[in-house]
């Protein structure tokens, strides 16, 4: 089985394509990180134009790379949201143009749950199991039954984890993405030289809430003085207080539902103090904790493709027609399937 996979979903234009479930014969992902840079963040028209500029280019070269011709392609997935809408869009048309000339089957994947599924790239997990997709603009825990089913049982109620990092560091003029600049100031930072609140821990459910611990960083720096001196230390305890929080739920989402296998995927989840301190915690609990490799964490075809396998497997394609897409979301959380 040969699958297309193509992710249109922010600023990175990615196609991948796979030999059945894991074996990669190519992937591409074109990043737009120095267009956006200057401005911050994502800048969403200028995203969707880039997409459209390269996505023919990024596509041949994804065929040329895996050697096989395009017509040997079974099935073309491609991300249907969520996302920003002009970026999805491009990936949308591209897929059903290419689904239409090649006379092939369409398959409309949703974004986070293809976080989650891109850890079948590297091994199998038992079914059913916890995730925590956690990056720049989702926070979210689902509980996968089985292949392409899935309830949310959390989400951010406001900020994503990666939003709130990414907005600390443009406050503090550190530059975009913020995630990663925090990450590399913090590995010599004391995690609780400030004890940041952990928002909604006490709260009877599992969801989270960054705003408020947003604004508790930007209280603090006001009262008090940031400088080369302790701004590892600083930004360690506030990255430890965002850390705890999603771990806090994640434990009681486990237990909730007597589940000791956890994924955690999504862009955030590449930092390498949240793998390691995530193991530690998770050993202490007894539960099985795993993480797709840091690549596959941030967007990829990849793992467009191969969420797609388990809908092709099932005979679960989409219509051509847009409306015809049942599990559209171009905002939001994912909702169940």
């Amino acid at each position: 089985m040969l699958i297309l996979g193509i992710d249109t979903s922010c600023d990175d234009t990615s196609i991948s394509i796979l030999e059945g479930k894991n074996k990669v014969l190519s992937s591409i992902v074109s990043s737009q990180i120095d267009l956006h840079s200057k401005f911050g963040g994502i800048v969403p028209e200028i995203a969707s134009r880039k997409h459209i500029e390269i996505i023919d280019a990024i596509f041949n070269e994804a065929i040329d790379r895996s050697g096989i011709e395009k017509n040997q392609l079974d099935v073309i997935c491609v991300t249907q949201g969520p996302g920003l809408i002009g970026s999805v869009l491009i990936g949308l048309c591209f897929a059903k143009g290419l689904a239409i000339s090649l006379k092939k089957p369409i398959i409309g994947i949703n974004h986070v749950e293809a976080h989650t599924m891109s850890i079948f790239l590297e091994r199998d997990v038992e079914f059913p199991f916890i995730s925590l997709v956690v990056s720049g603009g989702h926070t979210c825990i689902l509980l996968i039954d089985e292949p392409c089913s899935y309830k949310v049982i959390g989400s951010t109620r406001d900020d994503a984890a990666g939003e709130a990092l990414d907005k600390i560091a443009k406050f503090l003029g550190l530059g975009y993405p913020g995630g990663p600049i925090i990450e590399k100031i913090s590995e010599t930072g004391e995690t609780d030289y400030v004890m940041f609140p952990r928002p909604m821990a006490d709260e009877d459910n599992l969801d989270f809430s960054f705003s408020g611990l947003k604004t508790a960083f930007i209280n603090w720096v006001k009262k008090n003085t940031v400088s080369g001196h302790n701004i590892h230390h600083v930004l360690a305890s506030f990255q430890q207080a965002i850390f705890d929080s999603l771990f806090i739920k994640l434990i009681k989402a486990a237990k909730t539902y007597k589940i000791n296998k956890i994924v955690v995927a999504g862009g955030v989840a590449a930092n390498s103090r949240l793998r390691s301190y995530f193991k530690e915690q998770s050993e202490r609990s007894g539960i099985d904790i795993f993480f797709p490799a840091p690549a596959n964490c941030t967007d990829n075809a990849a793992m467009i493709a191969v969420t797609g396998y388990f809908y092709y497997k099932k005979g679960l394609l989409s219509p051509m027609e847009m409306k015809g897409f049942s599990r559209i979301i171009l905002k939001g959380t994912p909702k169940s399937t």
